[in-house]
């Protein structure tokens, strides 16, 4: 009786591991074939369209407004998209082309009343003449010039800036002499608005050629608004250089015409004038017998102006280190447009090891920033081997454990 049950075990167990080997073996063919290059090339920026949400169907298809390609290819649907991807080189940027191709949203729909190009504050061929003939001084002090224009759409009620190139921009890698410059644009002063361009790989004279349309702006504000532009180069290993700014009052531009085509000369960016980067308000308490450390955020003050609006939208980062290697890290809420913010918010930290001596807590102060990378604001450090009031907290919450102690810290550069 008991050969049978030995028998029918083994069989069991070999039946199970050849259901499991053919089942693995499927996965692996089936991931194989996944992992295969896709039939489709990606696009990373759509450049020159004007995307319109009316437009789009249940497919999502956008609409290209390119002349040259609606002229060639007449039989060609209104929805589809025109891109020449065999004409894009390694990076995936098109190639500059020395006639400039002025797109316009839906040219067919526009009447010519509201929609005639015009130009204003463009460069003439004496004054690239006299640019030419600076001295290396003065060409040392200029950061380059920004070339865009602006449009309303009375019949879609969206306000269009297109970003067509910027000229003369100085060198920010000290190597190859030259930047991987894109830029920035932001809406003042509600800024809901915030756009980047792609990245142009070394040159100091990027063609972006890039459209943004906003929608849900009424004519009559457009007055009350602002362009910030930000201008940057992108450093793949550290934070990315800001080249300068440029920033456009709408006040007395008048859209009401047609489009208007502009320069400006970019100017240093506007480096803050507060003696510091403000202060932050920390509680601390040491508990022994559990070996934890209670951190509470209270308040800050005083907090620099991150951009030209003059309000910022402050959080904290609470960093835990034991032996310069962090083991832990937290932050609070953002605080919408105040220099002094209130956030009292508590943090519980177990610490790996007995006593403070080898721990360390960092505070980051960031400006929330949609859609582009946060900017440090100010940074503190507080542990053994801090310097000022930082290490003067530390040295009172080890030699009083279980008491709540609370100190302001002026912040240093992030």
């Amino acid at each position: 009786d008991e050969i049978p049950t030995v028998v029918g075990i083994f069989s069991a167990f070999g039946l199970v591991f050849t259901v499991s080997l053919f089942a693995w073996i499927c996965c692996q063919r089936k991931s194989s074939k996944s992992n295969k290059t896709p039939p489709y090339k990606f696009v990373h920026v759509l450049k020159g369209v004007d995307i319109y949400p009316e437009n789009l169907n249940s497919k999502k298809k956008f609409g290209a407004d390119d002349k040259s390609e609606t002229k060639n290819k007449s039989a060609t649907p209104k929805n589809s998209l025109h891109l020449d991807l065999e004409k894009r080189d390694l990076n995936g940027n098109f190639p500059k082309t020395t006639s400039k191709i002025q797109s316009s949203p839906d040219p067919e729909n526009l009447s010519p009343k509201h929609f005639v190009e015009r130009k204003k504050d463009s460069v003439s061929p004496d004054s690239l003449k006299s640019i030419a003939s600076l001295s290396s001084e003065d060409k040392q002090d200029k950061l380059g010039t920004l070339f865009f224009s602006l449009e309303y759409n009375f019949e879609k009620k969206a306000f269009i800036v297109n970003i067509k190139e910027a000229r003369g921009l100085p060198a920010m890698d000290e190597q190859s002499m030259t930047s991987d410059p894109y830029i920035k644009m932001t809406i003042l002063p509600e800024k809901k608005h915030k756009v980047k361009t792609r990245v142009l790989r070394k040159t100091l004279d990027p063609a972006f050629d890039e459209t943004f349309t906003f929608y849900g702006i009424p004519y009559s504000q457009i007055q009350d608004l602002t362009l910030h532009f930000m201008i940057l180069s992108f450093d793949r290993f550290s934070r990315d250089d800001v080249i300068g700014e440029v920033l456009i009052p709408l006040a007395g531009i008048e859209l009401s015409e047609g489009r208007l085509l502009m320069d400006r000369e970019i100017i240093k960016r506007n480096v803050r004038k507060s003696s510091g980067r403000g202060e932050l308000l920390i509680s601390l308490c040491y508990q022994s017998t559990t070996n934890t450390l209670t951190v509470v955020v209270l308040k800050a003050r005083h907090l620099p102006k991150s951009d030209v609006s003059g309000l910022s939208d402050p959080y904290v980062k609470v960093n835990l280190y034991h032996a310069k290697k962090r083991i832990s890290k937290k932050k609070t809420h953002v605080k919408k447009c105040t220099p002094n913010a209130v956030f009292n918010e508590l943090f519980v930290f177990d610490i790996p090891c007995e006593g403070l001596d080898d721990i360390s807590i960092e505070f980051l102060v960031l400006d929330s920033d949609r859609g582009s990378r946060n900017e440090v604001i100010g940074r503190l450090t507080l542990g053994s081997t801090a310097e000022g009031t930082g290490g003067e907290h530390w040295k009172e919450i080890c030699e009083y454990p279980r008491r709540q102690i609370a100190k302001w810290h002026m912040l240093c550069d992030g």
